[in-house]
This record gives C-alpha cells, sequence and structure tokens, in this order.
C-alpha cells in the first residue's frame, strides 16, 4: 500500500483541486482542466474503458492504482469512488513520481 499517495489524494482534495467520479472527471477532462486521471482497480472493465476513452481523446494521462473505491473514498472524504481527476499539474507530476518509485501503480 502506498500511504503517501492516499495522504497526497487527501492534501489535493482540501486545495480543491480533485473531480470525483465518472461526470466530474470526464467534465474536468472534456474542458481541459484534469492533468491526470486516476482509476482504481475494482473499476469495472465497463467504466473504465469509458472513461479511458474519454482521456484519450482529451490525451489526459491515467494511472491504475492499487487501491480499493473504498480505501481512496476514505482517503478523500467520500463513501466510495474508483475515478479522480487531478485538476493541477504539480500534484500531477508529484503523483506520477510517486507512482514511478512503487511499482504498485500501473502507469499508462
Amino acid at each position: 500500500m502506498n500511504d503517501r499517495l492516499l495522504s497526497l489524494l487527501g492534501l489535493i482534495r482540501r486545495a480543491g483541486k480533485l473531480s470525483m467520479g465518472f461526470d466530474a472527471a470526464a467534465d474536468a477532462m472534456g474542458k481541459g482542466e484534469a492533468s491526470l486521471l486516476l482509476l482504481s482497480e475494482e473499476l469495472s472493465e465497463r467504466t473504465s474503458g469509458a472513461i479511458r476513452k474519454i482521456a484519450e481523446q482529451s490525451k489526459t494521462c491515467v494511472i491504475t492504482v492499487k487501491h480499493g473505491m473504498e480505501e481512496i473514498g476514505h482517503a478523500i472524504g467520500r463513501r466510495s469512488t474508483g475515478i479522480i481527476a487531478v485538476n493541477d499539474s504539480g500534484f500531477a507530476d508529484k503523483i506520477k513520481t510517486l507512482c514511478a518509485e512503487n511499482s504498485q501503480e500501473e502507469c499508462i
């Protein structure tokens, strides 16, 4: 588990730089606000495929994390969520760095 990632997600949430859920993330990517898309490994193939297609069209980097939706939701103060758009390039770069340091995450 990468507790640093979960802690960072909580910080980004408090900074107001997250779009959580399918619709909010898709909207952020459509507007060009999203710098990074995070997906839970528990996300269904159908939902994952649909949001990845939007990310591909908007040229948004996608990372699948090895955390469950409940775990991610708890870190950001929600019930559960499997889709998060990070709307800040600095925070997105920090997450990519954490991803590179921890081979537990799949970077796409």
